[in-house]
């Protein structure tokens, strides 16, 4: 007799989550897709450079820097967005000024 009590099976589980659930998620959801986006959202800046891209870009430049060295890393942003390039080392905004 406990153990029918105890027995899981027996009990119906969409009974216990009340029909307003789904309703009720809706806004929420849309309220959390709206503060992500103001999260991410970002200035633009005039400054040429990688983009942040919810800190993917940062994580992307300072590898960058660890991989192929300050020189070649220096030389690769440079061609690729001009003489005034902006990174990411270290977690910190970096300007390259070069000619």
């Amino acid at each position: 007799m406990v153990l029918e009590t105890l027995n899981p099976m027996q009990y119906n589980l969409t009974s216990l989550v009340p029909d307003t659930m789904p309703v009720a998620t809706v806004p929420i959801l849309i309220l959390m897709c709206f503060l992500f986006l103001i999260w991410n959202h970002e200035e633009t800046s005039s400054i040429p450079g990688p983009g942040y891209c919810m800190g993917i870009g940062p994580l992307i430049s300072h590898g960058r820097f660890l991989w192929m060295g300050v020189g070649n890393a220096c030389n690769y942003y440079n061609k690729t967005y001009g003489e005034f390039v902006r990174v990411w080392i270290s977690g910190e905004e970096t300007f390259i000024i070069s000619k």
